[in-house]
């Protein structure tokens, strides 16, 4: 018998505190094996999941994704051995690059040499957590070690699509965690990849990769969820997102979603006819039947479908979701 392995990702743009943890503990009860709290211009997703840490018992906690340009190492490796403690050795640690949208718009730093500074702060935050010192940038300096016993077998997942961060996944991660890549994309990066650490003798990393989920008993209200949420990353998010998937073979429906959603405010949310296949490919929606029988394709590249859930959604929609992609609902992908 296969068993099907889900977690639950959230969008940074959900930022009702109160409902991510209602969340994280159904999740919890229904057997997810990861929640994942991402991290924008929000909610701080390291003090959040703290909290979560003291009302769930078994399930894993995932910072995903931390940028690698709003921490320094020293700061990550403490958040990161923290939680560690707190949860009782749960956490996973999700870096990524992050968008020049969010690293010059939020943070106020240049957006440069991402792929390098991915690889920098990771190998750093690896070093710390094992006991090492910090290599400080200024001369002279006293180099300090993490105040906390070492963690050394603590997971850390890097978020990557482009060619180089991939590359960098592949030789300092433990888990790959990629947004908007199509499913035959993400399995033939999945192989290049287990391939490389190979070749390195290194052991396979986790894949853990899913769609934008919404479970509606009426189809049109989901594929409105679906359609906004995906809108809002193709039209408002920065350009990485676009870019990732017009290199998939999809810019004409990238540039009809653009279209139809001109202004940053509230009218964003349309997905046109014509650009359809952008929520075949990245969402699941649709009645609970339907969404079960979606998220088995997605059961087939990852070693872990991620849920998305929409931000703002009503807590029916929600709860209904939650209960339908768990692992263990009815019709589950197994053999």
């Amino acid at each position: 018998m296969t068993t099907v392995r889900r977690g639950v990702a959230l969008t940074p743009m959900e930022l009702r505190r109160d409902v991510i943890v209602r969340m994280a503990v159904l999740a919890d009860d229904l057997g997810y094996e990861v929640f994942s709290v991402a991290e924008g211009w929000g909610l701080d997703s390291t003090v959040l999941l703290a909290e979560i840490a003291t009302v769930t018992r078994r399930i894993k906690l995932a910072a995903g994704i931390l940028s690698v340009w709003s921490r320094t190492p020293g700061t990550l490796a403490m958040a990161a051995a923290t939680l560690h403690q707190l949860s009782a050795g749960r956490f996973v640690l999700g870096l990524g690059a992050s968008t020049s949208h969010l690293v010059e718009g939020w943070h106020g730093l240049p957006f440069a040499r991402p792929a390098d500074r991915l690889r920098q702060v990771t190998a750093g935050v690896r070093s710390l957590l094992a006991g090492q010192r910090a290599v400080p940038a200024v001369p002279g300096a006293r180099p300090l070690r993490l105040g906390q016993p070492p963690v050394t077998d603590l997971p850390i997942w890097l978020a990557a699509s482009g060619e180089r961060t991939i590359r960098v996944a592949a030789e300092l991660a433990d888990g790959w965690y990629p947004l908007y890549l199509r499913r035959e994309r993400c399995h033939e990066l999945a192989a290049e990849i287990r391939r490389l650490r190979a070749d390195a003798g290194r052991p396979p990393l986790t894949v853990a990769v899913g769609p934008l989920t919404v479970v509606d008993p009426d189809p049109v209200a989901a594929r409105t969820i679906a359609a906004a949420c995906t809108a809002f990353y193709l039209a408002a998010m920065g350009e990485i997102y676009p870019r990732v998937v017009t290199a998939q073979g999809l810019g004409e429906q990238v540039d009809l979603v653009r279209a139809a959603n001109p202004s940053a405010g509230r009218t964003l949310g349309v997905v046109p006819d014509a650009a359809q296949i952008l929520l075949d490919e990245f969402t699941a929606y649709g009645d609970a039947a339907d969404v079960r029988k979606q998220l088995r394709s997605w059961d087939d590249v990852a070693d872990i479908t991620m849920v998305g859930i929409p931000p703002g959604i009503g807590w029916p929609q929600i709860e209904a979701t939650l209960r339908a992609a768990a692992p263990g609902a009815p019709g589950r992908n197994t053999d």
